[in-house]
């Protein structure tokens, strides 16, 4: 491989890891715009006819997984990651943020208006506390 191509495609590596590293997670909405671009063509020749609901598109695919695309195979792993992470991080934001919460919001009542308060300090709140909120979608 000649030192250019190797030069690029570390770049290109350190560059993916980065991102992913600093990525927020991804919205339902998004996940099935990600999911029918790389995964469409799957379904539509694997599932054709069924409905979405009731995980049936997904029992389909994992019933096929032998026929399924790597693309769609690698789009499902990474999208049901970032759900999950997305998921754990609004279910333990308050008890991540508790600290901030106290100190930066003193008195504020309502959830929605304490994420707000946040929001709007972000710059005196905690890292921890910022990452949670961007990974629960709410930034």
């Amino acid at each position: 491989m000649p030192r250019g191509w190797r030069l690029i495609g570390a770049a290109a590596i350190v560059i993916a890891w980065t991102c992913a590293a600093k990525a927020d997670t991804i919205s339902y909405a998004d996940a099935v715009t990600v999911l029918a671009k790389d995964c469409g063509a799957d379904i539509k020749k694997l599932c054709k006819g069924l409905n979405l609901g009731n995980n049936r598109i997904a029992d389909c695919l994992a019933r096929n997984a032998g026929k399924v695309s790597p693309t769609c195979t690698s789009t499902l792993a990474s999208v049901a990651a970032s759900i999950q992470k997305r998921e754990q991080a609004q279910a333990s934001y308050s008890k991540v943020c508790a600290g901030d919460m106290a100190r930066r919001c003193n008195g504020v009542k309502g959830d929605g208006y304490i994420l707000a308060c946040l929001i709007k300090t972000t710059k005196h709140v905690g890292a921890q506390c910022n990452q949670a909120i961007s990974d629960a979608g709410w930034r």
